[in-house]
């Protein structure tokens, strides 16, 4: 069975940090782009980073530029999403999404059940 698994969201507070992970199951990870969305109640899903398959490419939204970081690990045919420095407003379910293409396609392949990462004091 095809998988992508969301985990490591839950409550922080402002300033805090969380690691967000998106593990395969099913398929390997090696040959697909990744992208990491987000959306909060009432608001559209939002694209918050994309990674290449080799790594070697990456895209980072501006709304989380030098806060959030996005790698990869093939080996464990995982990606992770390292949040810094986070704020009220990236309170939202995070979601991790494949496709065989590059971080410019807009249609994924498989999606994650999604996490709850909420900021909050």
């Amino acid at each position: 069975q095809v998988q992508l698994v969301e985990s490591g969201g839950g409550l922080v507070q402002p300033g805090g940090s969380l690691r967000l992970s998106c593990a395969a199951s099913g398929f390997t990870l090696d040959y697909y782009t990744i992208g990491w969305f987000r959306q909060a109640p009432g608001k559209e899903r939002e694209g918050v980073s994309c990674i290449s398959s080799s790594g070697g490419s990456t895209y980072v939204a501006d709304s989380v530029k030098g806060r959030f970081t996005i790698s990869r690990d093939n080996a464990k045919n995982t990606v992770y999403l390292q949040m810094n420095s986070l704020k009220p407003e990236d309170t939202a379910v995070y979601y991790c999404a494949a496709n065989s293409e590059s971080c410019d396609t807009r249609e994924y392949d498989y999606w994650g059940q999604g996490t709850q990462v909420t900021v909050s004091s």
